[in-house]
């Protein structure tokens, strides 16, 4: 795509982008946005298709604005924390930005998600791998995403769905310490790790330094994560 192409659909998801966060999703149409761009609506059906075209360029969009935000999240050596940190921003995020977050989380189409989503959880499985290296993770790290995951949306679609006024402010951090509670081990400075712990610590190592560094054939890297695994339950 040329630079005046790519001016022109920055353009129209900009213009979108402020329909959507005013009036929300039912008010983003392809009449709607076109008026608002200064286009015809042919032409926005070279760029996007259609409507869902249309919302499906937005929900990456908003999870680019997403991602921006999580960039700037200071780092430090205590994972547990951060992962409280980034709970407390994703549902910042989705309050701020309620129309974005219900179009990025709240699908029309069941069983799809947009691919900048998985930009997102990788963020995520950062955390929960480098908590699982340091032994404090209780069950695999690729579970611990998925619970992570629908604990903080379900979470966020909840206030966001109920009134300012009526929100309780201790929701979210119930929430969020349950789910740490039942994901993260608490350091014992007296007992060394279980076994379960040094598996997980070990498959997340490997995840994190890459397979290919071992000096091992890929089927047999393949039998090792099977057994961590199975160590692991």
């Amino acid at each position: 795509m040329d630079d005046a192409k790519s001016r022109t659909r920055r353009q129209i998801i900009e213009v979108a982008a402020e329909i959507l966060e005013r009036e929300g999703a039912r008010a983003v149409s392809t009449r709607s946005v076109a008026s608002a761009a200064g286009i015809r609506a042919a032409s926005l059906y070279q760029y996007f298709g259609d409507k869902d075209g249309l919302l499906a360029a937005l929900a990456i969009h908003g999870f680019d604005l997403y991602l921006a935000e999580k960039q700037t999240l200071t780092r430090t050596d205590d994972p547990v924390e951060d992962m409280r940190h980034g709970w407390d921003s994703h549902v910042d995020f989705g309050l701020r930005r309620p129309a974005f977050y219900l179009l990025m989380y709240g699908t029309n189409h069941p069983g799809s998600r947009p691919v900048a989503a998985d930009k997102a959880n990788a963020l995520l499985r950062g955390f929960l791998d480098r908590t699982a290296a340091a032994g404090r993770l209780r069950v695999p790290a690729a579970l611990a995403a998925q619970l992570s995951l629908a604990a903080v949306t379900g979470v966020t679609l909840t206030l966001i769905g109920t009134p300012a006024g009526a929100r309780d402010p201790e929701l979210s951090p119930r929430m969020r310490e349950a789910l740490l509670g039942a994901l993260i081990a608490d350091p014992d400075p007296v007992t060394s790790p279980g076994l379960a712990s040094r598996a997980l610590a070990l498959d997340a190592a490997l995840t994190t330094t890459g397979e290919s560094s071992l000096p091992l054939r890929p089927a047999e890297t393949a039998l090792l994560r099977d057994w961590l695994d199975r160590l692991a339950r």
